[in-house]
């Protein structure tokens, strides 16, 4: 999945320039021209990188304390900061506020992309990291040699490459969170996140909570899992234990690809992969009224 940069420079020849650099590389780019433009699209969706300019003419905040925001809020999002008028007290300012680095206009394309490159790879390193200590001593290895293990390598192998849903039933231990992974991984999004919720093991008044986010006063937010597997694969464990309410929200986001968090009334877009594990007969959980038809088959 292509990198989603936001661009934030008042000069709208810059936005302009930088975005066809960026997606002359294979980048998805948004801009804003200002600090509301900025923060409504950061609410909208969490992007990949922010480029920030520091001095925004007509803003309600300059680059600095946009800044501090995204690193309140978002503190995973790298953020390079931007500007034709920096000082090195700026730059030690920025850095000390959380930039991933500072970059001076006119920049050159080749600067811009190595810097880029080097931000996303940082903050996908920090979020593998997180990601392996969170599983240390599993593996992505599937053991065996009969039949059945052969067919199972096949269907992953035939399933991995399309973008297509997909749901996993097998008792518990039986491996489907690895044959999950092993979809993920071979996968077109094995470089995006992937990220585990299990159904099962959440309070159901904190469901939607969990998958949605939240969105208080004063613009305090908490992403949910969709959001935080935007441009990988989610995966709804034990996805017969989600609460009817909650199937029916989720029949719309894997409908439309956009949700609003618990609280909040922005629509958030989407980009994410889903895949669904149960040790429960589904169709018998539907026949019994526990669990959505229009979900299953979306499933």
């Amino acid at each position: 999945m292509a990198q989603d940069i936001l661009i934030v420079d008042d000069e709208a020849d810059i936005r302009t320039l930088t975005a066809g650099i960026l997606e002359d590389e294979g980048y998805e780019t948004r801009e804003a021209a200002d600090s509301q433009g900025a923060l409504e699209a950061l609410s909208a969706r969490q992007p990949s990188l922010v480029l920030l300019d520091i001095w925004l003419q007509g803003s309600e905040l300059d680059g600095l304390q946009i800044l501090k925001q995204i690193k309140q809020n978002h503190p995973e999002i790298p953020v390079l900061m931007m500007s034709g008028h920096g000082t090195v007290e700026t730059a030690v300012t920025a850095i000390k506020d959380g930039a991933y680095d500072f970059i001076e206009k006119p920049f050159k394309a080749d600067r811009l992309l190595l810097n880029v490159r080097r931000a996303v790879e940082a903050a996908r390193l920090r979020s593998e990291n997180e990601e392996l200590r969170l599983r240390a001593g599993s593996s992505l290895d599937l053991i065996g040699t009969s039949s059945a293990m052969r067919e199972i390598q096949q269907v992953i192998d035939r399933a991995a490459p399309s973008n297509s849903r997909i749901l996993i039933f097998g008792p518990s231990g039986s491996g489907k969170e690895i044959v999950a992974r092993n979809i993920h991984a071979r996968s077109n999004r094995a470089d995006g996140p992937f990220v585990i919720v299990n159904c099962a093991t959440m309070a159901p008044d904190r469901v939607e909570m969990e998958l949605f986010g939240t969105e208080g006063d004063g613009g305090s937010r908490r992403i949910g899992t969709f959001e935080r597997a935007h441009g990988g694969t989610l995966v709804l464990d034990e996805v017969s234990d989600m609460p009817l309410e909650t199937q029916g929200k989720i029949v719309r986001v894997l409908q439309e690809q956009n949700f609003e968090r618990v609280g909040g009334s922005t629509r958030v877009q989407v980009n994410v992969r889903v895949i669904s594990s149960t040790t429960r007969d589904l169709q018998a959980e539907v026949a019994a009224g526990r669990f959505r038809e229009d979900l299953f088959y979306r499933l």
